[in-house]
């Protein structure tokens, strides 16, 4: 009998299966034993390449970064002497970015969710591979458009990544050219876009906001900031208890445990973007109108509720499959009355392309919110303007 040799490339397996199950289930979901088994090696074996599953994610969320930086490498190099110049490039960077993300969609989703699980120097790495990224397009972009201030560049290049990375976060099927083709469009669309706001002030359709009356409900708001700030996994019901006075035993006199917990969190974000979406429309007259209220009200939502939101969409895969499969098609109810909206003023739009483009304009929302001040009502402003630049309906 010949001996089994092992293969060549089984760190490079294992690294793509782990990338695939910590995107799907996240980091703490995920165990050595079952990223051994996709391999279809013993936990002995995969110890021998890995010491622990923490040593694996980092490895896999910064080769996932790096083959962004690593994939721009070429373009980035070329001399910039005109406009004409940085145009090319920043084509170049954005079709390196696009078919990088488009191979690696089912796993780029990691940074997004999950990064808040590395330690500070390892997190400072991967921001670090991030920040080169904007860099080069930033170069480019300061010699395409020399008339642009730096904080608007900053938030046209963030816009313009955004739309990109987006397709991580779902699952919609367009064929490999035509999703490409929108990808392109609506990232060089921000990277063209004009922020300004002038004209008449306006504030931002007031969103709903839950009063936090009685323990129930402090227990609630308590537990969407501690999740959104440290993750489901990492908050105990003890943490819990000490933010509302309560005893860990005073907890389950209200919720059954974190799941009931986080399941509340849950109906109240999808309660509160249902609400929204029924502003928008019944103070509208044409759907023109109902799509740019629509994008005011998520914006001035998102700002209010930036931690409810980020549990929302983040910590949906640790609650039962049953209650997972209701939320989730909340969710895509809420996509689909946006897509309804830009096809009814778009109406070249397939129902795909429409859903690319709401996704992209929804993943400029979640990267640019966490960046500026809640009460910053310019920032409001600009964002909205820049969710409809993406869209098209500017």
């Amino acid at each position: 009998m010949r001996p089994r040799t092992r293969p060549r490339d089984r760190k490079r397996h294992i690294e793509q299966a782990a990338a695939l199950a910590f995107a799907r289930q996240g980091y703490h979901a995920v165990s050595m034993q079952d990223i051994a088994a996709a391999v279809g090696i013993s936990a002995p074996a995969l110890y021998r390449h890995f010491p622990n599953k923490y040593a694996l994610f980092v490895r896999t969320a910064m080769t996932l970064a790096h083959r962004l930086t690593e994939a721009t490498d070429e373009a980035a190099s070329a001399a910039l002497e005109s406009a004409a110049d940085a145009k090319a490039m920043l084509d170049e960077l954005l079709d390196a970015v696009i078919a990088t993300t488009v191979e690696l969609r089912a796993t780029g989703g990691i940074y997004r969710w999950e990064g808040r699980y590395l330690d500070r120097p390892d997190r400072a790495a991967l921001t670090a591979e991030f920040l080169l990224l904007r860099a080069r397009f930033e170069a480019a972009h300061r010699c395409y458009r020399p008339e642009v201030g730096d904080e608007d560049r900053r938030v046209l290049v963030l816009a313009a990544l955004s739309v990109v990375a987006s397709i991580t976060a779902h699952h919609t099927v367009v064929a490999a050219r035509t999703l490409r083709g929108l990808l392109t469009t609506a990232a060089w669309r921000a990277l063209d876009g004009d922020l300004s706001v002038e004209g008449p002030s306006w504030e931002p359709a007031p969103p709903a906001v839950h009063a936090a009356e009685g323990r129930r409900e402090r227990l609630i708001d308590s537990a969407v900031r501690q999740f959104a700030a440290r993750g489901y996994n990492e908050v105990t019901i003890e943490d819990l208890a000490v933010e509302v006075d309560l005893t860990p035993s005073g907890v389950y006199r209200h919720f059954d445990g974190k799941p009931a917990l986080l399941l509340a969190a849950c109906d109240r974000a999808a309660v509160e973007l249902e609400r929204s979406v029924l502003q928008a429309r019944e103070s509208a007259s044409i759907p023109l109108e109902a799509l740019q209220r629509l994008c005011r009200v998520y914006v001035a939502h998102s700002f209010a509720h930036r931690s409810l939101m980020r549990v929302y969409f983040s910590e949906l895969g640790n609650l039962a499959p049953e209650q997972q499969r209701r939320l989730r098609a909340l969710q895509r109810a809420h996509v689909a009355d946006w897509v309804a909206l830009l096809q009814a003023v778009r109406p070249e739009l397939g129902g795909r392309e429409a859903a690319v483009l709401v996704h992209a304009g929804l993943g400029v929302v979640a990267d640019h919110v966490p960046l500026a001040a809640s009460s910053d009502v310019l920032a409001q402003r600009r964002l909205t303007r820049l969710v409809e630049i993406v869209l098209g309906v500017a």
